[in-house]
Order: structure tokens, then sequence, then C-alpha cells
């Protein structure tokens, strides 16, 4: 069984930075995609950015690209995402997710089986 337990978040201004992290525990995560997810109010949940854990090769939405960074520490078994320049429209509670042999591109929810508990991100113009 894997679990995913989530950190970080809050409120910040638009411009301003956070990160997450999800801790991953309960398998040997070699062949597991992590990613995250987020789903504003009325939403459906939308792709963020995956990272393999094996070769650590990452993946983002265009609409995060260039501000967001996902990134793997294998030792602490972490995977966090660095969220630079945000802006209100990234209002949303966030979800790590992790599958095994999924592939970094992909961006359904349904070829995810785990999750974390989710935690919200403000931005406040």
């Amino acid at each position: 069984q894997v679990q995913l337990v989530q950190s970080g978040g809050g409120l910040v201004q638009a411009g301003g930075s956070l990160r997450l992290s999800c801790a991953a525990s309960g398998r040997t995560f070699s062949t597991y995609t992590t990613a995250w997810f987020r789903q504003a109010p009325g939403k459906e949940r939308e792709f963020v950015a995956a990272i393999s854990w094996n070769i650590g090769s990452t993946s983002y939405a265009d609409s995060v690209k260039g501000r967001f960074t996902i990134s793997r520490d294998s030792a602490k078994i972490m995977v966090s995402l660095q969220m630079n320049g945000l802006k209100p429209e990234d209002t949303a509670v966030y979800y790590c997710a992790a599958g095994q042999f999924v592939s970094i591109t992909t961006m359904d929810v349904k070829r995810f089986p785990y999750w974390g508990q989710g935690t919200q991100v403000t931005v406040s113009s």
C-alpha cells in the first residue's frame, strides 16, 4: 500500500512563491511516476507536473511551464513542487499522486491510483 503525505501550501500574494512536498512510503518507487494535480472550485482536477523516479524525467502543463519545478529526493522518498511567480489563477487544492508504469506525459487522473490528502494554495491579487 502506497501512502502519500503532503505538506506546504498556504496563502501568498501574486508573484510570490510556495513549495509543496509529498512524502511517499510503502513501496520501492523506481518504477513509479509521481505527479501533481490541482483542482479549483467548480473545475475538474487538472495535471500540473510529473516526474519519473528512476531517471527524473519531468513534464509540465503549459500553464505552469517556466514557473513551477518538480523534483525528487530519492533518499527521503519525497517529491516537491516549487512554485514561483504565482498567479491568482493558480489558486486550487493541490494533490500529489503516484502510479506504477505511468508515462510522465500522462495527464489522466485515472492512471494514478494513489493520492495525497490535498493542500490548499491561495494566491491573492
